[in-house]
Order: C-alpha cells, then structure tokens, then sequence
C-alpha cells in the first residue's frame, strides 16, 4: 500500500497526518506553531518526519508531500505570498521545506486542500464539480472544476469569501468593504448577534451567553431553535447573506453540489435548511433548470489533511 502525507499550517499548531490508499488517516502528530517562518518551516519538517515515523514509514517513502495553509498561496511559485496570521509575504515555503524533505513538495491554500478531501473521500466523493464554503473565523473557499482543483492563472484564485456581497457594506479583514466574509462569516455572525441582543435586551440570547461564556456562533442558532424571535430573525438574515453568496456562485460555475464546512456547519438543519430554500430567489431559471444539492461536508478537520496528501495528484 502507498501512503501519503498531508501537512496542516495553522495559526496556533502544525499537524501533520499519514493517509493511506483508502483515504483514511491513520496516524497523526501536532505540535504548537512558533514564531519565525524558518522555525516554522523546520517544524513542519520535523511534524511530518514523526508521523511518518509512528507509521514505521520514513519521508522519502512517500512520492510526495502536501500543505495546506490559511494564507493566499501560489502552488506554481511555491511562495506564501502572504498570511493574515502572521504578515509573512512572498516567502518561499516550498523551496524552503525541500531543503528538510527529499520529495516534492505541494502547497495551497486550506480551503482548497479541504474541497479536494472531500471530493476525493466525503460528502462530494463522485462529482467531478464541486463548490466548498468554510464558515468560520473568515469564509473560505474551495472549487472543483471537471475533477481539477480551481485555483486560477496565478494560483490564487477562489478566494470566495473576498466575493462582494454588498457595495461600500461592513468592513472585511481584506481591506475591502462589503465581502461576503463580513457578512457570512462566524464573526460577522457574531457581531449581528451582539446587536440585536443589544436592541432587545428581552432575548433569551443573553441568558444563553451568560450560561456559555459569552456570545458565539452557537448563540442565535441555539436560542433560534428554542423559539427566540429575536434569534429568529438574526438566523434568517444571516441565512440570506449566505444564499446570496452561494446563489451568485452557483449563477457563474453551475456546481453538481455545494458544500458547508467549518464550525458553523455544526448548527446542521438549521443553518441548512433555511440556505436552501433563499438560494432559489437568488439563482438564475432556478423554476426551470433547478439548483445543486447543498449540504454539509462530512470529513471535518481530515479534509485538509486528506487534500493536502494528495495535491501532487490533484
């Protein structure tokens, strides 16, 4: 059997897992991310060599190795061109982590590695056209076109959450104004929620935040299901910023199935339910040739790690 190795670049640890030809992982090892992009890239080197170890592998058994990172990639360069964590541009993480690894070395974005997991072993296994939304701290972003991962002519393209959603709207992280991110995001999720708590001090909302620790994105959606009209209403208007973006989508790359992952995805039915039924109001002939399926991904955090493992392949 031939195994592979997919490598996870997060802002606070590096995992690295060993995946082997049915697409599960079989073991793993992590460690915290430090500071400095030359220890961060000898970590990574050395998490990779100890998972490979507790496989009874070494890293020149494999035929490659796969990394996916938070940050806009170009996987033809091999540069991180730059990391909102850490202010890193244009360092050349492929270069640099082939001087530790003795096989190539493919990078991209995490968004995208998840999206081929998925295809490859989950909720998108037999489509050959895939659309992936992660919802969490921002909104990422994964597309599959004909069995090939999208990621434009310089390698960065798909970045879907620095869609604009609404013209001179909320702020992004980006620099830009209006971004899908802002509104879809758990923060902007969060951030809706701390206002119309903040006009009905009535909701059952700030009963919920004080019990869990504070306000999350578990809060409308939690109390929503409880019967808060309050929450309700912050659920549907969150849920139609999210159809809006998914039905712009799926206008201009007619995908075989949308896929929900990250954190938020957690809230199941609830969050699903709703998407699909304002992504017809925003989808073009929808009464005449219909809208894919829109469902939750099902590997979780393996989907990186799987899509990273098999990027030379992809």
């Amino acid at each position: 059997m031939q195994y592979r190795i997919g490598i996870d670049l997060g802002g606070t640890a590096i995992k690295a897992g060993i995946v082997d030809e049915t697409y599960q992982v079989i073991c793993s090892h992590q460690q915290p991310t430090v500071e400095g992009f030359e220890l961060v890239v000898a970590d990574m080197a050395e998490t990779a060599r100890i998972a490979a170890e507790k496989a009874g592998l070494r890293l020149d058994d494999f035929p490659s190795v796969g990394v996916g990172s938070p940050s806009c990639i170009n996987p033809y360069t091999g540069l991180l061109v730059f990391s909102n964590n850490t202010n890193w541009r244009n360092m050349p993480l492929k270069q640099e982590l082939e001087k530790y690894i003795p096989v190539p070395v493919f990078i991209e974005n995490d968004a995208n590695c998840a999206v081929v997991g998925e295809m490859l072993a989950g909720a998108a296994k037999g489509y050959r056209h895939v659309l992936m939304l992660t919802l969490g701290t921002g909104v990422g972003g994964g597309l599959i076109i004909n069995g090939r991962l999208f990621s434009g002519g310089d390698g960065m393209g798909a970045e879907l959450g620095h869609t604009p959603l609404v013209a001179c709207g909320e702020p992004c992280t980006c620099g830009i104004s209006g971004c899908l991110e802002a509104y879809a995001s758990v923060t902007a999720l969060i951030r809706q929620t701390e206002k119309a708590m903040s006009d009905n001090p009535e909701s059952r909302m700030h009963a919920h935040a004080v019990a869990h620790g504070g306000v999350s994105g578990r809060t409308a959606f939690d109390c929503a299901r409880e019967g808060d009209a309050v929450a309700k209403r912050v659920v549907d208007q969150y849920c139609t910023y999210l159809a809006a973006g998914i039905g712009g989508f799926i206008n201009v790359f007619r995908p075989e199935i949308v896929l929900l992952g990250g954190g938020l995805s957690g809230a199941g039915d609830t969050l699903l339910e709703p998407v699909r039924k304002k992504v017809e109001q925003f989808v073009f002939a929808h009464d005449i040739i219909g809208a894919p399926p829109i469902e939750r991904a099902a590997l979780g955090n393996a989907a990186g790690t799987i899509g990273a493992a098999y990027l030379g392949d992809i």
